[in-house]
């Protein structure tokens, strides 16, 4: 077990800036080291005590691969995208007896990969998930993150009309599941001043749900390549709340980089195969050939980086993400729905173009054979949004546990 972290790595499981990190080394707070590879950072040894990396290191990881269904339990997956949280929900054990989604492409990518599954295709507004009721165990979706009207009424489950998370509510109410899963971006527990979150969180109360507290979920700690934040919400139905613990996933014993991605390895039996993806213009080409690998604008010459940012140049902000070469022996940053937004650039670590969509798809941690359809931005797209496999597998695992529990309870 490789469990040597780099400043990087120690700077995103804390929570805490790669300037933070240096800081504590240049206070003696820590010594770093050089591993074999070349690499700065620190062993296990020297960081024992942080609760994170003890919590990796002695990491229940491989007894909880082992938790499997005690029967079947059927689940509906709303937003479903082009797939990733329905797949780890599937590896985990549960059995979609639908699932919703408004963009063709992404359905059309559900169908091929998975052609038993019953995809209803179309605005969730129109569905009426009553028939569901007594035949569903479990309901998860992504909402969208979107404001609410407040008119000062608590109102409860009606105070989330007008939005999506409203109609994941209503599919709740309607078939009333055991439990429910909601995934957000992190963003939601601020937005609005925390408003948007405190709506909720009334309306899964006057539903009849206990929720969990909520927690953002790094996917690096699950097995996932990648530097993705999800803020999970997880409720269960008050007649089964208060006889049940639900426990979050453990983490994997180490931080995974691209090189695990692109390369035959821990996650995968080959190397990425080749695919479709996007080029730059030729002077863009020309530039970005001067970034070293997990470099950026900054490692360009003056009348360079003053030609790339233009406008931006003299604006304040780290703008770290514009011109970004990504780093095989670091995690990727966050993917977008496009790997060549200039604010957002995910440049390949060895060759000058943007990461192309068998990589992005890995980066995700989905399957090789996971084809995903439609032209190739809407391929993006789907990766791009989609909740990380191994991170969807590791939340699964955690829920089969749970309905577990609620199973030996009605024996």
């Amino acid at each position: 077990m490789n469990n040597f972290f780099t400043i990087t790595n120690l700077a995103d499981i804390l929570g805490v800036s790669f300037r933070t990190v240096n800081s504590w080394i240049d206070t003696g707070k820590l010594r770093a080291e050089t591993d074999t590879k070349g690499r700065v950072g620190f062993t296990y040894f020297q960081l024992m005590g942080i609760p994170e990396i003890d919590e990796m290191v002695n990491s229940d990881w491989d007894k909880e691969l082992q938790i499997k269904p005690l029967r079947q339990y059927n689940s509906i997956e709303l937003f479903a995208g082009g797939g990733g949280l329905a797949l780890g929900m599937e590896k985990a054990g549960f059995h979609h007896i639908m699932l919703n989604e408004f963009d063709h492409s992404a359905c059309e990518t559900l169908r091929t990969n998975r052609p038993k599954w019953n995809i209803v295709e179309g605005d969730i507004h129109n569905i009426d998930f009553t028939p569901y009721k007594g035949q569903v165990d479990f309901i998860s979706g992504g909402f969208p993150c979107q404001a609410f009207s407040y008119a000062g009424e608590k109102k409860g489950f009606e105070d989330a009309r007008g939005t999506l998370f409203f109609e994941l509510a209503r599919a709740v109410k309607e078939t009333q599941p055991k439990v429910f899963l909601g995934e957000n971006v992190r963003g939601l527990f601020t937005h609005e001043n925390g408003k948007t979150l405190q709506v909720i969180k009334d309306v899964i109360a006057d539903l009849g749900y206990t929720l969990i507290e909520p927690r953002v979920l790094k996917a690096i700690m699950y097995q996932v390549p990648q530097k993705r934040e999800r803020l999970i919400l997880i409720a269960i139905r008050n007649d089964i709340a208060d006889k049940v613990t639900f426990n979050w996933p453990a983490p994997y014993n180490r931080i995974l980089n691209l090189r695990d991605a692109f390369y035959k390895g821990i996650l995968y039996n080959s190397d990425v195969p080749d695919s479709i993806g996007q080029n730059y213009p030729q002077r863009k080409k020309e530039i970005m050939d001067m970034v070293p690998m997990g470099g950026n604008w900054t490692n360009l010459p003056l009348e360079i980086q003053k030609e790339y940012l233009k406008g931006s140049f003299g604006l304040e902000g780290g703008k770290t993400g514009i011109a970004r070469r990504l780093s095989l022996d670091e995690p990727s940053l966050t993917l977008t729905c496009s790997p060549a937004m200039k604010q957002t650039e995910r440049c390949h670590p060895l060759e000058t173009r943007p990461l192309n969509i068998r990589e992005y798809a890995r980066i995700q941690t989905f399957p090789d054979e996971w084809q995903f359809m439609g032209k190739m931005d809407a391929q993006y797209k789907q990766i791009g949004n989609a909740v990380p496999v191994n991170l969807a597998y590791a939340i699964g695992r955690s829920l089969i546990r749970l309905f577990n529990d609620i199973e030996l309870l009605n024996k």
